[in-house]
């Protein structure tokens, strides 16, 4: 079984414990925090165990890029400790895993991998998309959902299948040797989660933000810029992968579109409230939409670009509601280009 790659050395130096000093969820005092440290190096129960809303922040906060979150659910995990109810748990590792009916199914680049989000096909279209080949389904899902379920093993199980499923059926026969993430929950996994673990991935990942971004290049002579206002909602599996959130800046200059100035965004971006929904955290996910769409509001901002379906899902209707018009970073690129 592959271990997780952290130094328990690493961890005991730190002074600052920004993993969990900076937690938006918990307000530890120092010596809290410490003590709080100390006992996830050694495996005991402590409150982070319960207390952590799983919003991935942490491995960000981290300067030591020690992955305090993946440790997290590792002992959350070997404690028998259940962010989420064991019947909903129980039920989405069921529905979720591979139903071994992949179709082979020939592709060329750039191929484009939507996860578990077929209803997404509708973006992958146009001048900047329009070229590309599309894999979705449970048989080459990335799994990284179960981080919120204390669920390690789950996609340590299932992960090396996935990736052969993509390899095998899709990428090694067309001769392509990289893949397009549509969700950054897929590019962390393979970029974050997988290295942490010790698992190689037999391709090479890509952000959507930096094929867009490319793209846009491209075809810069054909933009009509925007003239828009934009509150991006950052989410949580970004934490997994910052170095991509400057791409929605340099997207957005290249169709006319203003990054408001946001309380909840870059660093301190706020979990949209859809995981803590499923975590029977009623008032507080209810919380987070709400401030995440006054802020939003407060921003001057008149659209509010997504990048996570899950995060559209959960806040779309809100947005709406609140006079903002909810639209797929992908999308805005298509308005742009008259697509």
């Amino acid at each position: 079984m592959t271990e997780l790659r952290w130094n328990p050395e690493v961890c005991a130096a730190c002074e600052t414990v920004d993993c969990l000093a900076k937690c938006q969820y918990v307000r530890y005092s120092p010596e809290q925090a410490h003590g709080e440290r100390d006992r996830l190096i050694r495996g005991e129960e402590t409150a982070i165990l319960k207390d952590c809303v799983t919003c991935y922040a942490c491995e960000e906060y981290c300067p030591h890029h020690n992955h305090p979150f993946y440790l997290i659910v590792e002992r959350q995990e070997e404690l028998g400790i259940h962010p989420v109810p064991k019947p909903i748990e129980k039920s989405q590792v069921l529905m979720m895993g591979p139903k071994g009916r992949i179709v082979p199914e020939a592709v060329r680049a750039p191929v484009i991998n939507l996860c578990y989000f077929p209803m997404m096909k509708g973006a992958i279209r146009g001048r900047l998309l329009g070229d590309a080949s599309v894999i979705v389904g449970s048989d080459i899902f990335c799994n990284l959902m179960f981080l919120h379920f204390a669920r390690n093993s789950t996609i340590r199980e299932r992960l090396p299948l996935m990736m052969r499923n993509i390899m095998t059926h899709y990428l090694t026969p067309a001769g392509v040797d990289e893949l397009v993430c549509y969700h950054d929950e897929c590019y962390g996994t393979y970029t974050s989660w997988a290295p942490a673990f010790g698992i190689d991935v037999p391709f090479r990942p890509v952000h959507l933000f930096d094929f867009l971004n490319r793209r846009l290049g491209a075809h810069a002579g054909e933009i009509k810029p925007l003239g828009l206002k934009a509150a991006y909602q950052r989410p949580c599996s970004n934490r997994l992968c910052p170095e991509t959130d400057v791409l929605v800046d340099a997207i957005f200059e290249k169709i006319g579109v203003e990054r408001t100035g946001r309380e909840f965004d870059h660093g301190n971006a706020l979990c949209c409230g859809g995981v803590m929904e499923a975590q029977q955290r009623f008032d507080l996910a209810e919380s987070n939409r709400e401030r995440n769409i006054a802020d939003m509001k407060a921003s001057g901002a008149t659209v509010a670009a997504f990048n996570c379906p899950f995060c559209f899902f959960t806040l779309a209707e809100k947005a709406a509601q609140a006079g903002l018009m909810p639209v797929m970073m992908s999308d805005l690129c298509h308005m742009a280009l008259g697509d």
